[in-house]
């Protein structure tokens, strides 16, 4: 072979060598124009979908109670500290009661002296009473004996008249006597007047005693109900005042949680639904809750309602004022053909979907259920084969061809 020969071979060679880049090349870019761009797409599951509704709040009781003072006082007294928890008709504060103890003693003297007044009728009047009335009807029937004799004799002329006089006028002193020892026993009787007048003297002593009872309670301040004491603002030795607050109360029983949710969220709450909880403090410890309040107001600067869910059984550690974030199942599906959310156009008006169908895109009206964190039910519009272009991210008209890009492996949230 000639060296002329030679070179006419290699440039051969190096043009065939660039024709095939060439057509490659050409190949490579033209596949999408005559196939369709490659675009990630996704597939319908099938399966339980569970949708939530995700708000925070805080943890309280029903009500707190606000612990005062209902007189004015020194303190002498405070057994109890913040955060400790006291039972009902435990010894909060108690205040100097030197003169509210002297009050008493006297209030006590002076029932026990009214007694004693009833007690002499019952026991000492009333019999006298009855004794000297039996003399004075011995008494006018000898008088009235002497009477009936003396009025004989001065028939009879025997005595003057001075003498039936003096009969007459002891006589009427008999009668006299009588009947004032008559009125005694039924003064001293217990529908008498006297017995009366001393059942209202005991009446009066004991009302006093109870009002100074009163004033000496009210110098010890106790809790009112099982409870926590959450705050505390008295010392031995302050003076306190009517309508002071002292120490609040935080009362042992039904505990709940506020939450604030967003208006939108509205149309899904319903009483009984099932919560789980959990304290910001202690991340990861879960409890159980249930709705059992929906507030029938919006709040229009927030655009929220509020919503109370009770624990039923509370942790440990749950505390009053605690931020507390709150799951509440909403809607749960056993057998739902779901669609991730990323796929759905105007998921919250009109939603649609871009399906690919015979490599070519199609605009498809859908309906959603259950709404879920990655992914929503679909009730209507798609079957369970179809494959369907993301919402984000691209922007491929309708009618285009494309090819699938399918994903190794789909995954579907479940919270809302």
């Amino acid at each position: 072979m000639t060296k002329e020969a030679g070179f006419l071979n290699r440039r051969n060679v190096l043009t065939g060598i660039l024709a095939i880049l060439t057509l490659v090349v050409i190949a490579y870019f033209a596949r999408p124009l005559l196939f369709g761009a490659k675009v990630k797409v996704y597939q319908l599951q099938r399966g339980e979908l569970i949708q939530t509704v995700v708000a925070s709040g805080r943890v309280e009781t029903p009500a707190r109670v606000d612990i005062g003072a209902q007189v004015t006082g020194r303190v002498a007294n405070v057994p109890v500290k913040e955060g400790q928890t006291v039972k009902a008709g435990a010894l909060l504060i108690e205040l100097e009661a030197a003169d509210e103890t002297a009050a008493l003693e006297l209030a006590q003297a002076n029932v026990h002296q009214a007694e004693i007044k009833i007690k002499q009728l019952q026991d000492l009047t009333q019999p006298l009473a009855e004794q000297s009335f039996v003399q004075a009807q011995a008494n006018l029937s000898n008088v009235q004996k002497q009477f009936d004799r003396t009025r004989e004799l001065v028939a009879q002329g025997f005595v003057g008249q001075a003498q039936l006089d003096d009969a007459k006028r002891n006589l009427d002193v008999a009668r006299s006597q009588l009947n004032s020892v008559r009125l005694q026993i039924q003064s001293s009787k217990p529908a008498g007047s006297d017995y009366q007048l001393a059942t209202a003297a005991l009446d009066q002593a004991r009302a006093a005693e109870n009002a100074a009872m009163a004033k000496l309670l009210h110098m010890q301040i106790r809790a009112v109900s099982d409870g926590v004491l959450i705050s505390r603002d008295v010392e031995r030795g302050d003076i306190v005042q009517p309508g002071k607050v002292l120490m609040v109360l935080s009362p042992v029983g039904l505990t709940q949680l506020l939450i604030q949710i967003d208006e939108k969220n509205l149309r899904y709450l319903q009483m009984n639904q099932s919560a789980q909880a959990m304290a910001d403090a202690y991340p990861g410890q879960k409890f159980p809750a249930v709705l059992t309040y929906i507030n029938p107001g919006i709040n229009a600067q927030r655009g929220s309602v509020d919503v109370k869910l009770t624990v039923n059984n509370p942790p440990a550690f749950l505390k009053q004022d605690m931020t507390v974030s709150v799951e509440i199942e909403v809607a749960r599906r056993k057998d739902a053909l779901s669609i991730s959310i990323d796929a759905v156009h105007d998921a919250a008006s009109s939603p649609w979907v871009m399906l690919l169908k015979d490599n070519k895109t199609e605009h498809r009206a859908i309906t959603i259920g259950v709404r879920g964190d990655k992914s929503v039910e679909v009730l209507s519009g798609l079957n369970e084969n179809d494959l369907i272009l993301p919402a984000t991210g691209i922007t491929v008209a309708e009618g285009k061809r494309v090819r699938a890009d399918l994903p190794k492996e789909s995954k579907n949230g479940s919270k809302s």
